[in-house]
């Protein structure tokens, strides 16, 4: 897609550290790490959300992201990983990509995504479990 900068590292005509460039998908350093060896895996197609990725081509491109992540642990000797994606809301660029950052303990990354909160009560809690689960029946 023009001008998606995504698009353009994984065609080859911008700069990218590539960790893996590979038919399900390619990855390289974020440019801005949260932690030095943050890597972001993109399908090679141009597709802006979780939802736009096609079922047939989820078990690749997960298996590569859970490779990295794997690799990123024995690669820097980090103590585990963070697996992160946005859809629409935080998405810094719309193309669909999958943060893998490195961890380790007393890192200092608490609350960096998301603040914590507590349902008022079980029966909150099942209106919205049954919510999403209706979702799911729906076909959402």
């Amino acid at each position: 897609m023009d001008g998606c900068v995504f698009c353009e590292v994984v065609a080859g005509r911008a700069p990218a550290s590539r960790v893996a460039d590979e038919p399900d998908g390619v990855a390289f350093l974020d440019t801005r790490p949260v932690f030095k060896g943050h890597v972001l895996v993109v399908p090679r197609r141009h597709l802006v959300t979780l939802g736009d990725l096609p079922a047939p081509t989820l078990p690749g491109y997960f298996a590569l992201v859970r490779r990295i992540s794997l690799a990123v642990e024995s690669g820097l000797g980090a103590g585990g990983t963070f697996v992160a994606m946005n859809n629409r809301v935080s998405q810094s660029v719309p193309h669909l990509h999958t943060h893998v950052v490195p961890r380790t303990r007393g890192d200092g990354l608490r609350g960096f995504f998301w603040p914590r909160t507590r349902y008022a009560d079980d029966t909150e809690a099942q209106g919205y479990a049954a919510r999403i689960a209706a979702a799911l029946t729906a076909g959402a």
